[in-house]
């Protein structure tokens, strides 16, 4: 291989973005050291390597639903994982489920790591778990409208602070408001017309 292309695959590695995969003690114990690396976009759960680490101290169950979201020390970490990245503003992705073939069990697991744990993306091992995880990291019909409605306003108001359903709004709420609307575009979800015009812009050319 010539010594340019070496060379230029050589600092492309040292730039390359990472992903890392917390699965030991020693891990977990420098998770926010290792979430601030400049290369590092995500932080996963090893949750099995975890339990098994514990030396029988941590009982099977705490690998299966819904034993991983309740035993103490696996809840631990993974809020000190997704704390860290959030803190770092990295991608927190929560473990596998390993009960492939129940959709309604994985979906309720998918909403209880995005709404109680902080994460914003899930890994699947299986192509049947693809669905239910876009489906439950995806906002609800109703959080979508009220987030078109708000930030339209907000817009209208240059982002002022505004009164909204009987509730005061500033930018605080906006930012949170937008990452709704965020996801509902991400997921595929139905977005408003105006909004979708004034925040998702359509290029031409």
């Amino acid at each position: 291989m010539p010594r340019g292309t070496c060379g230029a695959l050589s600092d492309a590695n040292r730039h390359a973005p990472l992903q890392v995969l917390i699965e030991t003690h020693g891990a977990l114990r420098e998770v926010f050291r290792i979430a601030a690396h400049p290369r590092i976009e995500s932080l996963s759960f090893g949750l099995m390597d975890f339990v098994s680490a514990h030396g029988g101290a941590i009982p099977k169950a705490a690998m299966e639903l819904p034993g991983q979201f309740e035993h103490p020390l696996v809840v631990r970490a993974k809020l000190e994982i997704a704390a860290a990245a959030h803190a770092f503003g990295k991608t927190p992705s929560h473990c596998v489920v390993t009960e492939f073939r129940d959709a309604a069990r994985l979906g309720d697991a998918a909403r209880r790591a995005a709404s109680e744990f902080g994460y914003t993306r899930m890994w699947s091992i299986h192509p049947d778990q693809i669905r239910p995880i876009v489906d439950a990291f995806a906002p609800s019909a109703d959080e979508i409208a009220e987030a078109a409605e708000l930030l339209l306003a907000a817009q209208a108001a240059d982002w002022a602070p505004i009164a909204s359903r009987d509730r005061l709004h500033d930018r605080a709420s906006y930012r949170y408001f937008w990452t709704v609307l965020e996801r509902a575009e991400r997921t595929g979800r139905a977005v408003p017309i105006e909004a979708k015009s004034a925040f998702f812009p359509v290029s031409i050319g």
